[in-house]
């Protein structure tokens, strides 16, 4: 049970409800993150505003559904693990690469660089070497990707910790973390 409450649509507060609305019309459901983000409509803004300029950039959606589940598997956020499995699948990612990514793999050498780069930003907190900047631009991401890179790792730790501060109750097909 999630520690924090959720949001039932039909009885929002007026700017929750027009919130929720729209995520509704996107995925043509309201996940139980998005309704637990709704107790404070700004928490649920922020996420719906940056998940949105980020999803105009450069990275392939496919991409960006990895680098989450990197993100999840790192941070161990069974919702989002779960939750990006499904829209990985809609953007495209292959079975096999649905099956690594958590561990920073993929199979199109570019992607996988992405994804071994937002695992070292994890991992180091930012502070990644010199020699990881270098293998990712190597792969031919320039600046603005790894810019990208950042900015969808940060938005996929914003979500993993919300998550597991609420223990969000994942109402997607739950899919065990990698090394469990």
């Amino acid at each position: 049970m999630s520690r924090l409450a959720t949001v039932d649509p039909a009885t929002a507060e007026p700017r929750a409800e027009a919130l929720l609305k729209k995520v509704e019309q996107a995925l043509g459901a309201t996940p139980n993150m998005m309704r637990a983000m709704a107790s404070s409509p700004a928490v649920l803004d922020a996420y719906l505003s940056h998940s949105g300029a980020l999803g105009t950039g450069r990275l392939p959606a496919a991409v960006r559904e990895q680098i989450a589940l990197v993100a999840a598997a790192e941070n161990a956020c069974e919702y989002c693990y779960a939750a990006h499995h499904v829209l990985g699948e809609r953007a495209g990612v292959s079975a096999d690469d649905l099956k690594t990514s958590g561990r920073g793999q993929a199979s199109d050498p570019k992607a996988h660089a992405a994804l071994a780069f937002a695992r070292a930003v994890i991992e180091t907190r930012g502070f990644v070497s010199d020699e990881e900047l270098e293998e990712v631009r190597a792969a031919g991401h320039d600046d603005g990707e790894i810019g990208e890179i950042v900015a969808h790792v940060a938005l996929n730790i914003f979500t993993n910790y919300f998550n597991s501060v609420a223990r969000t109750e994942v109402d997607f097909p739950p899919v065990p973390l990698p090394g469990n």
